[in-house]
């Protein structure tokens, strides 16, 4: 699977494990190793290279897109010292449906044990009752919670004694055509895709501890060109979502207001903080664009972040985890992906939502590279997790077959393939003369 530049014969290579993040700001590759006698994963480096070709999570210049691909492996291939040739694949993009539906099944007469084909059986019978649109596939489907003769919240009813076995399920929806576009320039950068993941839940997963996922909490990634967020109750997603809203918005309001060009917007955004002392409000921001020197009071850049962050929190992020219909959240708001690293925004979101909130370094930072364990590599950590959950089991997150997708194209009700054409046969016997032979052969048996 992973080559060695030079290895003896006796020693043999490291099983790792691969992710790839591919952002609007940057592709991240990150690497973990399995430690074959616990299972679990450590991570051992991460590359990374600017994001091009690719615009609020979607793929817009495949070319591009690729080229940063191989520029963030070729980066973790040196920090690593082995030669990657496969990956799960973390993305993002518009037009994402969570979509929440129920199954039953009958286990018989009198009481038995769950067996695995049960489980198959009650997700396929809720399945069927998410009509999914045309042009669009179920990248996840997430078991929210089963329940055994009536009684509720079961985690895993393998093993348990019952005669009706139901479920509530969660069907992630996404484009089709992104999913293609993401597969195509995974692969022509020279990497197998072993698996997909939508962002949200990645960039929770590598934030949000067991407590919190359990308790109840919003792990809200905001990214360069979009937000995810991905509602979590009793240690499982809720809802997961995708608003098309980033830390761009907030560099071109900036930009746009001062009139400056947006890499100095984005140095300007870095440096104010949203709960200043009076003091500091009243200062000013000197800074030289072309050979000119200007100046603004750090006050009115504040202002402008403060409206956007209240946009996307108090109204896109809200109605988001309104949907979820959680009546409470105890664990409140846990902030990630780039703009977390804003000074103060944890508290400015928390007066903005009534809801505590946090900036959340990934869980495995202590444990990443330095310099690249930050707020922005949430997601990439997140999708180690996600492959060994799958591993642990393969009912709590469940994908398509690739092979499926690649092949997919316009798509009917239900996401099924539309039926190829088949070769016209043979004019043959009409339908009334095929009847008659029939006839006549029945009667000749007959007598």
């Amino acid at each position: 699977m992973f080559k060695k530049g030079s290895t003896s014969a006796a020693q043999r290579d490291p099983e790792l494990l691969v992710g790839l993040d591919l952002g609007t700001s940057k592709v991240a590759v990150v690497v973990a190793e399995r430690e074959s006698r616990t299972g679990e994963a450590q991570i051992i480096g991460i590359g990374h290279s600017p994001s091009q070709g690719i615009r609020k999570g979607l793929i817009v210049n495949l070319d591009q897109a690729i080229r940063s691909v191989k520029q963030a492996v070729a980066d973790a291939q040196n920090m690593v010292g082995l030669e990657l040739d496969e990956a799960t694949v973390a993305f993002s993009g518009s037009d994402v449906m969570s979509v929440r539906s129920k199954g039953m099944v009958s286990l018989g007469r009198s009481p038995r044990p769950v067996m695995q084909l049960d489980v198959e059986r009650v997700i396929e019978a809720a399945q069927t009752e998410v009509a999914v649109p045309a042009n669009q596939s179920v990248l996840h489907t997430i078991p929210v919670e089963y329940s055994l003769d009536g009684h509720g919240g079961i985690d895993d009813p393998l093993g348990m004694t019952g005669m009706r076995l139901e479920i509530d399920l969660q069907s992630v929806i996404v484009p089709t055509a992104a999913l293609q576009n993401v597969l195509n320039c995974v692969e022509k950068a020279g990497l197998e895709v072993t698996g997909l993941v939508i962002k949200p839940l990645a960039s929770a997963l590598g934030s949000l501890s067991p407590e919190e996922a359990m308790a109840g909490a919003v792990a809200v990634d905001v990214g360069g060109g979009t937000t995810g967020v991905a509602v979590f109750s009793e240690g499982r997603p809720r809802r997961l979502s995708i608003i098309p809203v980033g830390g761009d918005h907030l560099t071109n309001d900036v930009a746009c207001v001062l009139r400056i060009p947006l890499s100095k917007a984005e140095e300007i955004k870095r440096e104010i903080s949203l709960f200043g002392d009076p003091e500091a409000q009243d200062e000013t921001i000197d800074f030289e664009i072309r050979g000119r020197n200007y100046s603004c009071p750090v006050r009115d850049v504040a202002d402008i972040v403060k409206c956007r962050i209240e946009e996307l929190y108090g109204v896109l992020v809200k109605s988001e985890v309104a949907e979820a219909g959680l009546p409470m959240l105890p664990a409140g708001l846990v902030l990630t992906g780039g703009v977390a690293k804003t000074n103060d925004l944890d508290g400015f979101v928390s007066e903005v939502l009534d809801m505590p909130a946090r900036a959340a370094f990934p869980l495995d930072s202590g444990r990443m590279p330095p310099g690249r364990n930050g707020f922005e590599y949430a997601c990439a950590a997140g999708i180690i997790r996600y492959m060994l959950e799958r591993e642990r089991n393969p009912f709590r997150y469940m994908e398509p077959s690739l092979d499926q997708i690649k092949r997919q194209g316009p798509t009917l009700r239900g996401g099924d393939e539309r039926p190829k054409q088949v070769p016209k046969k043979p004019a043959g016997p009409s339908g009334l003369e095929q009847m008659l032979d029939t006839l006549k052969k029945s009667f000749r048996e007959l007598f």
